[in-house]
């Protein structure tokens, strides 16, 4: 757990300080704000999808603490290519490694890759709405909502 817990803290710094597709997506198709009241986290995810529901690209702009930043930051990179279908399983998998209250298995653990140092966040439960909110903005993106992501 050790090393898993290094590589988080490493992840974390890295895309905290260098987050990814961290720009305005000028050819979205799909836009959501999400605010986290409790530490002042404000994100905006931009995605373009293809007709066949194909996420051809994913961005966002915000400011935060580093876990919501480098939690979406990554967020941005795993979702590129993938499906709807699929990038909602792996946004319900994430959501549920942050707050389930069950250690996740070796299965759920291989099954998100990179995201799973993001397990280290279970430690600081506080923390778990920094680290979900770009998850449920881009969720909310996805449906096409109206209204702002709150994780009130």
């Amino acid at each position: 757990m050790s090393e898993l817990r290094d590589l988080y803290q490493e992840v974390i710094l890295d895309h905290g300080k260098n987050p990814r597709n961290f720009r305005v997506a000028e050819d979205a198709n799909r836009l959501a704000n999400g605010h986290n009241p409790l530490c002042g986290d404000k994100v905006r995810i931009y995605a373009r999808t293809a007709e066949d529901g194909t996420i051809e690209d994913v961005a966002f702009q915000g400011a935060g603490c580093a876990i919501s930043q480098a939690s979406t930051s990554m967020m941005t990179q795993i979702l590129k290519g993938k499906g709807e279908a699929e990038a909602r399983e792996l946004i319900a998998r994430f959501v549920r490694l942050i707050t389930d209250r069950a250690e996740p298995t070796d299965d759920e653990l291989e099954a998100l890759g990179k995201l799973a140092v993001f397990a280290g966040v279970r430690e600081y439960p506080n923390r778990a709405k920094c680290a979900t909110l770009g998850w449920h903005t881009v969720s909310a993106a996805l449906d096409r909502a109206d209204d702002p992501v709150s994780t009130e």
